[in-house]
């Protein structure tokens, strides 16, 4: 049976800059007043208003959350409950229930990696995998909650500027609301494993001769002049449907944080969603103490972290982005101060990470049977540097998001283990480093003897790495 709660959250609009209140947002979510970003606040249980921070009763919401894990039923409310974004609307900004467009996201798996973690000189490491979502991505957290926006402001069109995985997401979750999407894609710079998403889902696809920058760019421009819902991160909506993986990632740990978390750094949407919901389950007494959250980027897509190191966080200069990591090659994240406020508020750090040191670490993790793409990886490369730093002790518990599945970039994946990724590129040499981890097709003809001494050379090969 679904559970309905007692009372809606109440949520209004606030500028992360001036601090502007507005009551509704105009179409590119920027504040009228100083042009920043625009996030949903709670007055009454964030301690907005000087009143007691918690209204809500901890317990009495953790059971709430997990009555609704086991709600059975194929009606709305139903489909609500067995969400892992809905389930928990206590903390979202109310949307009626006759709106929300839902594919059951959320709910996705918490991994062991002892493989990696030995790698990496830890002794706890947990991936909590995001790429299990209905179309392999995070995004779908965020896309749920603010397709029902769209859906709630009666729009006929929705748009993105994307490198793949919000256009997946957001066509999936049109299509599924009887909405139009359109998506604007960096022309030759996209996976075409995500690209064959959005086109399945009916979008229509724009490949324009740019960056995924000036996607942006003229998406914005669109949107003021066309009846068009905008459904990039920079939509505060999309941030909060975000935010309910780490609610869920600590109901998965009993409440019991970890030491540490490790995110991608992109547009950097989602470093800010994991980081502010960790900021409100401790004002909320959900939680008793912060995690310290970490951002990685690539080195060729490292605008923040150049910002954190070279300007202390007063500045970010734009970059044209270069990665293999197509999910990351972002080099003017949006987001960028949301992310640097809750790097501050949890004491966390900024590492970057190199081509080859991305490659090897994928597939680490491949090889504890946990496949992601290669933005994702850049996490586990992060906790190497970090704990070579000192910054992760070797007894620190530590859980990496995992952003997006194997089988969204299978290109980068094939070429590594046939080992010619890095082939005429600078990284040649270095990736040298990564051979005993590729594991390419062997070529045999149809006879049973050489299947045998494959086998038996493979078994050799094992046994020497024992």
């Amino acid at each position: 049976m679904s559970t309905t709660p007692k009372a809606q959250p109440v949520s209004r609009l606030r500028c992360i800059a001036c601090g502007a209140t507005p009551d509704s947002a105009d179409q590119d979510f920027r504040c009228t007043t100083c042009g920043d970003l625009l996030e949903f606040v709670f007055p009454g249980w964030t301690g907005e208003t000087g009143l007691d921070p918690s209204p809500h009763d901890p317990s009495a919401l953790k059971d709430l959350w997990l009555r609704r894990r086991i709600s059975v039923g194929n009606d709305r409310s139903a489909a609500l409950d067995q969400s892992g974004v809905w389930r928990f609307r206590e903390l979202l900004p109310h949307l009626p229930e006759e709106n929300v467009i839902t594919l059951r996201e959320g709910n996705t798996p918490l991994y062991s990696l002892p493989r990696c973690a030995r790698a990496a000189g830890v002794d706890h490491l947990q991936a909590k995998h995001q790429g299990m979502n209905p179309t392999a991505s995070f995004k779908d957290t965020g896309m749920t909650v603010a397709a029902s926006a769209a859906h709630q402001g009666k729009f006929r069109w929705v748009a993105c500027a994307s490198t793949g995985n919000t256009s997946a997401s957001m066509a999936a979750y049109a299509a599924r609301g009887n909405m139009r999407s359109l998506v604007l894609i960096p022309e030759g710079k996209i996976s075409w494993g995500k690209l064959s998403q959005s086109l399945d889902y009916g979008a229509l696809t724009c490949q324009l001769r740019t960056d995924f920058d000036g996607c942006v760019r003229i998406l914005n421009e669109l949107v003021r002049q066309k009846p068009v819902y905008l459904l990039n991160s920079v939509n505060p909506y999309r941030i909060e449907g975000q935010k309910t993986a780490a609610i869920e990632l600590m109901e998965q740990l009993g409440w019991e944080p970890p030491d540490h978390i490790i995110v991608p750094g992109g547009n950097l949407g989602n470093s800010s969603a994991i980081g502010k919901a960790l900021v409100e389950m401790q004002e909320l007494r959900l939680m008793s103490r912060l995690p310290k959250l970490s951002i990685i980027q690539a080195e060729g897509a490292n605008p923040f972290y150049r910002s954190v190191r070279e300007f202390g966080g007063k500045k970010l200069e734009p970059m044209i982005a270069d990665t293999l990591a197509s999910a990351i090659r972002i080099g003017n994240p949006a987001s960028w101060k949301k992310a640097l406020r809750v790097l501050q508020a949890t004491g966390g750090e900024v590492e970057q990470v190199t081509e080859v040191e991305i490659a090897i670490a994928k597939a680490e993790i491949g090889a504890d049977g946990i496949g992601c793409e290669p933005a994702s990886a850049v996490t586990l490369a992060g906790l190497k540097k970090l704990r070579r730093s000192g910054f992760v002790k070797a007894g620190d518990s530590v859980v990496l998001i995992l952003t997006g599945h194997l089988l969204k970039d299978p290109d980068f994946t094939i070429q590594f283990h046939r080992g010619d990724l890095f082939t005429g590129v600078t990284e040649e040499g270095e990736a040298a480093r990564a051979k005993s981890l590729q594991r390419g097709p062997v070529v045999l003809d149809a006879d049973l003897g050489a299947v045998i001494a494959a086998l038996d050379a493979a078994e050799g090969i094992q046994n020497s790495q024992c």
